[in-house]
């Protein structure tokens, strides 16, 4: 069974600590009920910063491979997953309740002394899921097909004007 390391957040990001573990990609259950496959595996670094104001917050990086089902041909899509947040730390509900929303800043999570960096790992890996994952161009699309498709009311003007153009 793979490790499921356990951290102190706060602690881990004053000290400035760092941690690489790799997990198979069928580890996260969430995950793999998305996957067309669940080979291949994860790596993950973990460390501990202090940010631009000086509050401690953990840097997860991400990257491994997953196997998706592309959604116009329903043909294999391998999915290259590259992720790299920075997770600011809050010691309480209140602190992260008390700052403004803001969708560009970094995400607010809060610090416990028995963070489980799988739970985190998991997380960040149903956020990169594409929603509709598909293929830049599919195998069998031909450029320009879509131009030479009928259109279904292309003969409606026809009709309405008595068969005269």
């Amino acid at each position: 069974m793979p490790r499921r390391p356990v951290i102190d957040g706060l602690e881990f990001a004053r000290t400035g600590s760092r941690l690489q573990v790799n997990w198979p990609v069928s580890d996260f259950p969430r995950v793999r009920d998305s996957l067309r496959a669940d080979t291949g595996t994860i790596d993950c670094e973990l460390e501990g910063i202090q940010e631009q104001l000086g509050r401690r917050a953990l840097r997860l990086r991400l990257s491994g491979t997953l196997q998706l089902t592309c959604q116009r041909c329903l043909g294999s899509l391998a999915h290259a997953v590259r992720v790299d947040e920075v997770l600011l730390l809050a010691e309480t509900q209140a602190e992260i309740d008390a700052e403004p929303v803001n969708p560009e800043a970094p995400e607010r999570i809060l610090a416990g002394r028995q963070m489980q960096v799988h739970g985190l790992v998991e997380d960040e890996l149903v956020l990169a899921l594409p929603i509709a994952p598909r293929h830049e161009r599919c195998a069998g699309e031909q450029p320009g097909a879509a131009a030479t498709k009928p259109l279904p009311f292309a003969g409606l003007k026809d009709l309405m004007h008595g068969g005269r153009h």
